[in-house]
This record gives structure tokens, C-alpha cells and sequence, in this order.
């Protein structure tokens, strides 16, 4: 197939004929002077009669005939040199011109890099954990320990136990993790079908230097077990996992314009984390209450023509967190009582004048469930059975001594969780000509829980959503997170932050990118500081940072049993450790591209 002549071949087409047209004129004169040469030249023979004076005339004339010949002559041979590297150029235009055509037809995605190194120095202070005289009991058998109890007579030897102050007390100890290397890479992808459909999605593989299991040992932190929602925003090893994969449609009803996206959506690392990260906006979701990958369907609506408030828009939420009836033990079972995990929600662009910002993040699940479906190393594994036929179960734990993987998966359905949180964020360039950022951010948190969890260790404990001991009461929490950036020699920032979370507060932020456990999620106080320098702007720049983690309350970020304050915990509250403080140093360096 013929391919159409652009119109500026055919001007330079159109050109070319004339050059040519304008050398063979010069060319006809050329060869005409040459013939008049001649000819004179024969005149001048054959008048030897003629006087001297007209003699000297002709010599002159010949003469400057001679050097218009000679000029005649350089012009063409300059004509045909240009000539010749103006059909070069044509064709190196015309090389490059279908190589781009070719790319644009058949490049379909387009590809970035987004690759971290970095060192962390962590150092725990002051763990408690029971002593081994206390977590051995539950291996020995009743009634000397609580290895074969039924629930009634676990629960009745603990609670004498603690009346009869027979519990021993924790132990205290610090660790420390000097250095600790890791990698991240992600694999960014957009891909345009036209203006009204685009595509998005991002892979991603996050490590520790000298570890590729994927997989950790338990220690009681949500982050220690390789689920849905974290795979590749924790370190998991060097697996490339689907962090993202969503479609974008766009339209306009009347002078609303209206957007659909479906799939793996961004939800992790959203306002205000970009400044931390010197990043533009992760996600959709505030980080204060939401960070966490999930499968969700947005639709968002522009509504600033509307309502003349610059940048306003809301965005409608909704996904799921757990499937109940895929791949567990319960599935496709009459007997299944465990439910899907839904949530739903929306996001309220309140102002936005691209120097000033209000955000509102609504978020509410249902039908919480009492873990996720993921892989783990127990140090135990807890069962219940009616092994002497009764009609009564007995709870019975064994030590896990081959380090076996195991497949976790909730058990119950503990009950509904719902949090508010409203960002403000500003620049202050355009009032005091200096490039601060602030923002402060304000978020609450309410559960209701629904019953104790079935898995045999925490019915056990008789823990449920922020509940323990069998009793079930709704909580309410509240977070505080505030930070300035200032600029600094180089175009440096210097970031300073700080939040505080209450007893009671809880979130889903197990997808932040933290060694040590979402400080967004701390029931306590975290403070951090940070010193981005860029070397070749955004696409590559250091970072040296610090953070400070001083908890008031057990279980940061876990939805089971009741937070106890740290100072006044028992053994039976730290069968898993429990940290109190903790400190950090760390200096990365990252290339995008």
C-alpha cells in the first residue's frame, strides 16, 4: 500500500523541478558563451587588417567573457553540491519520519523505572515478652498446663492465675539490627487507547539484601504474614507481584466530567506521604486511615464548573478485602460462616488552588474478619478438637519445630469498622515567598465488634475487634499527623513530621513502606525527620532520614483483643513481643525514569 504524500514533500517536490529548471537555463548560457567565444575567435582571425585600437577592444571583451564564464561554471558546480546534500537530508528526513510512524503503530505501553536502595540501622528498646516458664505451659498437658483444656477450663486456670498473682512477669530485653539493606524496584505502565481510555498498572518486587523466602517468621505483627494486601509494598522477596492494574474511562455529562476506573486501584501511599516520599500523590485514599492494596472500582465526579470552588470533586469507593469463598477451607462448604470483607467510601476534593488543599476520606468495612489469607512461619500451631468424643472441644498447641509454612486464613467474622479523616495542606510561597509546605490532618476511628474470634488461640484469649477478656464494646479512636517541609541549599528539603495515635485508634495502613511496623498506625507518638537532596532533580536524589517510635498501648495496627498500656501489661499480654520504643536511621538513594 502507496502511503499518502505529506504536503511538505510536495512544496520541496515543487522546488526541486525549479532548481532543476534554473541549472539547465545556466547551464544553455554556459554553452552559448562558449560558442560566441569561438566564433569571435574565428572574427578575430581573419580581421588582422583591423586597426590596433579595435583589436585591444576585443581583447578586453573576451576577456570579461572569460570571467562571466568562470563564474557561470562555480555557480552551477555550488547548485548541483547543494542539490546533492539537499536530497541527503530529504532522505535521512524521510528515514527518520517512518522509523517514528513505525514506533507510534506498534509501541502499544509505555514503561518507567522506579528503583530504591537503601540502609536502615533499627533499634528496639525495652521488648517484653513472657517468660519461657509461662508460653511452655500451654505445650504441657491439663490441668499441670493448658495443652488439652477444654475453652471453659483454659480460660478458668488463667483467670485464677491472674486473681491468685501467680502470672510471672514479662521479661525485658533490646535488639538491634545495625544495618539492614534492601531493594525496591517498580515497574511503571500507562498505555493510551485514545482520549477517552486509558490503562495503568505497576509491578513491583521489594527485598532485603540476602533473603528471597517471601515468606517471615511470626512474631505477632500483621506484617509478618504475606497477604493480599501487602505483597509488594513489604520486603517479600524478589518475586515481581501486580502492585496495580486499573483502566481509567473518561466522559462529560453535561459540564460534569465523569470518571470510571476499575481494578488493582493506587491505594496505597496517598496524601500527604508524597512529600516524604518526593513523590507526586501515591494514591487516591488519605494514608492517615488507608494504605493498603486493594481490588476497587472509583467514580469520580468534577464538580468545579458546577460549584465554582476551585478543584472540587468527589471520587465513590468501593472493594474488597477478602474473599471467603475462594480457596479456604470453608469454601464451596454448607458449613462456611465466614463472609466477604467489603468496603466502601468516598473521597471529597473540598478546595484545591493548586497552592492550598482540603481533603475529606470517608471509609467504611463490614464483616471485618479476624486475619487474612496469607503465608507465615507460626512458632505454633494451635488447633481445637473433641479428641476424647465428649461433645466438648479441647484446645491443643504444638510447637512448630520444622518451621513449617502455613497457610493461614480468618475464621470469623468479628465485626464493622468505620474513620473519618479531613487533610489540609498548604504552600507558602505566595504569602511569604518562601517554598514551605504544611499540612495537618485529623482522623477518627469507630469499631463494632460482632463476636470473639473462633481461632483457637485468640477464643482462647477471648479476643474479638479492640476486645478481649469475652467482652465486646464499640471504641473510638483518633489520630493527629502534622509536617513542614522547608527548602534548603540545592534544592533540598528538610522534612520534619509527627503523629500520635490513642488507645483505641485503629487503621488499615499495613501497606506502608516501613521495616519496623505503619507509623500511621502507632497507638503512641512517632516523630521523623528527613533530608532529601536531588542530583538530577526528582530522577535521582538521597535521602537521609530518622524516626522515633514511642508506643502507649499494645497491638498497633492489629484488629484483635484490647489494648493494654505497655507500662502495665502482663505476661498474658505479651505471649508475642511487645515493643515500646524503637529508633531508626536510614539513607537511601532513588533513580526514576
Amino acid at each position: 500500500m502507496h502511503r499518502a504524500q505529506r504536503p511538505w514533500t510536495q512544496v520541496q517536490h515543487f522546488k526541486k523541478e525549479e532548481k532543476l529548471k534554473q541549472n539547465k537555463r545556466l547551464k544553455k548560457r554556459f554553452f552559448a558563451g562558449i560558442f560566441g567565444l569561438l566564433f569571435l575567435l574565428s572574427l578575430f582571425s581573419v580581421s588582422a587588417v583591423f586597426a590596433e585600437n579595435d583589436v585591444q577592444t576585443l581583447k578586453e571583451q573576451l576577456q570579461t567573457m572569460s570571467r562571466q564564464m568562470e563564474e557561470l561554471r562555480k555557480k552551477i558546480e555550488a547548485m548541483e553540491t547543494t542539490e546533492s546534500d539537499k536530497k541527503e537530508q530529504i532522505k535521512e528526513m524521510d528515514k527518520r519520519l517512518n522509523k517514528a510512524e513505525l514506533h507510534t503503530a506498534t509501541d502499544k505501553i509505555s514503561f518507567g523505572i522506579d528503583f530504591r536502595t537503601r540502609a536502615d540501622s533499627i533499634h528496639y528498646q525495652d521488648i517484653r515478652v513472657a517468660p519461657s516458664s509461662l508460653t511452655n505451659g500451654f505445650f504441657v498437658n491439663y490441668p499441670t498446663g493448658f495443652n488439652g483444656a477444654t475453652l471453659a477450663q483454659a480460660q478458668a486456670a488463667i483467670a485464677g492465675m491472674v486473681a491468685g498473682g501467680m502470672v510471672p512477669p514479662v521479661e525485658k530485653y533490646d535488639a538491634d539490627n545495625d544495618i539492614m539493606f534492601s531493594n525496591r524496584l517498580r515497574l511503571e505502565m500507562k498505555a493510551k487507547v485514545n482520549d477517552q481510555l486509558d490503562f495503568a498498572g505497576r509491578l513491583a518486587a521489594y527485598k532485603v539484601y540476602g533473603d528471597s523466602t517471601g515468606v517471615k517468621f511470626n512474631q505477632g505483627s500483621l506484617g509478618d504474614v504475606t497477604f493480599d494486601g501487602t505483597t509488594s509494598s513489604l520486603p517479600h522477596g524478589d518475586t515481581i507481584r501486580l502492585e496495580r492494574a486499573y483502566f481509567n474511562y473518561k466522559n462529560q455529562i453535561g459540564s460534569v466530567p465523569v470518571n470510571l476506573s476499575l481494578g488493582r486501584r493506587p491505594s496505597t501511599e496517598g496524601p500527604p506521604l508524597e512529600y516524604r516520599n518526593y513523590s507526586l500523590e501515591g494514591g487516591s485514599p488519605l494514608a492517615s486511615i488507608i494504605n493498603w492494596q486493594f481490588d476497587v472500582a472509583s467514580l469520580n465526579f468534577g464538580l468545579e464548573d458546577v460549584t465554582n470552588i476551585p478543584g472540587f470533586a468527589l471520587k465513590f469507593c468501593y472493594g474488597v478485602g477478602f474473599e471467603g469463598d475462594w480457596g479456604n477451607s470453608s469454601s464451596l462448604s454448607a458449613s462456611s460462616s465466614v463472609d466477604d470483607v467489603h468496603m466502601a467510601g468516598f473521597i471529597g476534593t473540598l478546595f484545591d488552588n493548586d497552592t492550598t488543599s482540603v481533603e475529606l476520606n470517608y471509609a467504611y468495612a463490614w464483616d471485618v474478619t479476624d486475619g487474612f489469607t496469607g503465608l507465615t512461619v507460626m512458632p505454633f500451631i494451635a488447633y481445637k478438637d473433641d479428641l476424647n468424643n465428649d461433645g466438648v472441644n479441647e484446645y491443643y498447641f504444638q510447637k512448630n519445630y520444622g518451621a513449617y509454612v502455613s497457610r493461614v486464613e480468618p475464621s470469623t467474622n468479628i465485626g464493622d469498622w468505620q474513620a473519618v479523616n479531613l487533610l489540609l495542606k498548604s504552600n507558602l510561597t505566595e504569602r511569604f515567598g518562601k517554598d514551605i509546605d504544611l499540612f495537618l490532618s485529623g482522623s477518627w476511628s469507630h469499631t463494632d465488634p460482632s463476636q470473639i474470634s473462633k481461632n483457637p488461640f485468640y477464643e482462647l484469649m477471648g479476643q474479638g475487634l479492640l476486645s478481649s477478656n469475652g467482652t465486646l464494646e464499640s471504641q473510638d479512636g483518633y489520630m493527629i499527623y502534622a509536617g513542614a517541609i522547608f527548602p534548603m541549599p540545592l534544592d533540598a528539603r528538610l522534612g520534619l513530621e509527627y503523629n500520635y495515635g490513642s488507645k483505641y485508634w485503629f487503621n488499615f495502613t499495613g501497606a506502608e513502606d516501613s521495616l519496623i511496623g505503619s507509623k500511621l498506625a502507632a497507638r503512641g507518638q512517632v516523630y521523623e525527620a528527613y533530608y532529601i537532596q536531588p542530583i538530577f532533580g526528582p530522577k535521582f536524589f538521597v535521602q537521609l532520614g530518622g524516626q522515633y517510635y514511642d508506643y502507649d498501648y499494645t497491638g498497633s495496627g492489629n484488629p484483635l483483643g484490647a489494648p493494654v498500656k505497655i507500662d502495665e501489661l502482663t505476661s498474658f499480654d505479651a505471649l508475642f513481643p511487645v515493643v515500646d520504643k524503637v529508633w531508626n536511621v536510614y539513607l537511601s538513594a532513588t533513580l526514576r525514569y
